[in-house]
């Protein structure tokens, strides 16, 4: 009897760079280097059989344009002081990526940006004496700011049932409640948006193989061998590269553990799952316009802060309220029942162990979170929008994200690290997100800092073109107002947001 052996599947293609993954953030990366770099060949790799079907679908997430306009997780109460710097620092990220944006439209890239962005107010909403405090001095902080230009809040009862007549109809009339807005807030669909980036992509020659998972990846010299299983037919490939981006949503983690890199080492990941309200009534849905966020409960993650949130989808007004957080142990949506499994490592159990030790108030909400039936989440609802019936609204499944676990140095072990968070090897040669939001809405300022950490040998040559791209680039617009308000204008024009 004669014993077959298995065999080491072939080089079979030699390519620059990698892509792992259909969504947003490989689309944005290949943008970049096919500006900076348009010599150099490029691959796609999806698991899926079309693009932007994971986190990047419009269905999956949010859709907010994550500018901190609206978003009080970013603007935290620390000693009775608003502090205001992670939402700085996330609104100076968004503006790299209307700049970035705005580019690939004058460049044909992105043909039709209304596909993709449209104008939606963003709002925060207080209830009670201490919230309405709160987002008072959370309104004063950053009123005179130059990065949140026409800010306005108000306590007025009939100013608010002119805005939000759906979450004014039915309220109490003795409770307070304010709101603090801009109208020059944001709706993105991502998937949209990833989906205009690789059609330019495969007409300047990358290639897109969808229904091709990522298997392993190996060190080959300065380089790397990626094998890929054609998920059709079975059949398995190689292919050396000179560059890897793990792009991969939820299996990034999985994925870099395989490529062995001691960057990763001590790294975990807690998968989250979501689920939205959305409405079904195009009654109600017209009768609402803006993404409007109120305060986290005590424990919940930052992606899962309440929000009554207007979408616009394929030219579609929809309405989401959510997201109500679940769980599965898979890292993707369409992923593996035995995925947080596999990623518990040796060098990363004491990560797991120490983050779960810290988070139970962060464990408890997930539980409560999960049992919660129909009636439950309708009544989180009622506390937006206080008429709410229930057969105005159908439950359905968002996307699946995976809280990043880091390693530190103490007693601890570990923390939540929050964001997105980029590893890459120390030659630069590979790399990859782990983490959510802000997500999306930062994909072009994490890949300029993707480029500065794995390109610097030619971070000179491609300056000029760098800030052709992203004319702020190197410089803090929270400083120089007046070149805010100039990248301001020129990405309203061209993104097309300064028309009804």
């Amino acid at each position: 009897m004669s014993v077959s052996k298995k065999t080491t599947p072939k080089v079979s293609d030699e390519v620059d760079v990698v892509l792992i993954g259909a969504g947003v953030m490989s689309a944005t990366l290949g943008a970049m280097l096919r500006t900076l770099q348009p010599d150099w060949s490029q691959i796609v790799f999806e698991r899926l059989d079309r693009p932007a079907e994971e986190s990047s679908s419009p269905w999956n997430n949010a859709g907010t344009g994550h500018s901190a306009l609206c978003e009080l997780n970013y603007t935290p109460e620390v000693n009775g002081k608003i502090d205001i710097s992670k939402a700085i620092g996330v609104n100076e990220k968004f503006q790299a990526s209307r700049q970035f944006w705005s580019y690939q439209v004058k460049q044909g890239v992105l043909p039709s940006p209304r596909e993709w962005i449209n104008p939606v107010p963003h709002v925060s909403f207080a209830r009670g004496e201490d919230q309405v405090a709160y987002l008072k001095k959370r309104y004063e902080a950053l009123a005179g700011h130059p990065l949140f230009p026409g800010m306005q809040y108000t306590e007025d009862r009939q100013k608010f049932e002119e805005m939000l007549p759906l979450m004014a109809e039915g309220r109490p009339a003795d409770e307070k409640v304010a709101v603090s807005w801009t109208d020059v807030g944001t709706d993105i669909n991502y998937g949209a948006l990833t989906k205009q980036f690789l059609k330019d992509a495969e007409s300047k020659g990358t290639e897109l193989r969808y229904g091709h998972e990522v298997r392993d990846i190996k060190r080959d010299g300065s380089g790397w061998k990626v094998e890929v299983k054609n998920v059709h037919t079975g059949d398995t490939q190689v292919v050396r590269a000179n560059f890897v981006f793990v792009g991969a949503g939820g299996m990034a983690l999985p994925l870099l553990q395989k490529s062995g890199i001691r960057e990763i080492r001590g790294w975990g990941g807690f998968p989250v799952s979501g689920e939205w309200l959305r409405c079904t009534n195009p009654e109600i849905i017209e009768r609402h316009a803006a993404k409007v966020y109120g305060k986290a409960s005590v424990g919940a993650p930052p992606m899962s802060v309440p929000h009554l949130d207007t979408r616009v989808i394929d030219g579609e007004k929809g309405l989401l309220f959510g997201p109500y957080a679940g769980w599965t142990p898979k890292f993707l949506k369409q992923g593996s029942w035995f995925d947080l499994l596999k990623s518990i490592k040796p060098t990363n159990l004491l990560s797991y162990i120490g983050v779960g030790v810290q988070e139970m108030a962060l464990t408890k909400y997930l539980v409560t979170e999960v049992l919660k039936g129909r009636e439950a989440r309708m009544e989180s609802l009622r506390e937006f929008m206080p008429d709410a019936r229930d057969e105005d609204w159908e439950l359905v499944t968002a996307g699946q994200r995976v809280q990043a676990i880091q390693p530190v140095v103490g007693p601890s072990f570990s923390k939540l690290a929050f964001g997105t968070s980029l590893i890459n090897s120390a030659d630069g040669s590979i790399a990859g997100l782990l983490g959510a939001s802000p997500g999306a809405s930062i994909a072009p300022a994490a890949m300029l800092e993707l480029l500065e950490r794995c390109f610097g040998d030619h971070m000179v040559e491609w300056g000029d073109k760098i800030k052709e791209m992203v004319p702020s680039y190197g410089v803090k617009l929270a400083t120089d107002p007046k070149l805010f308000n100039e990248m301001w204008e020129y990405t309203q024009k061209t993104l097309q947001l300064d028309q009804d």
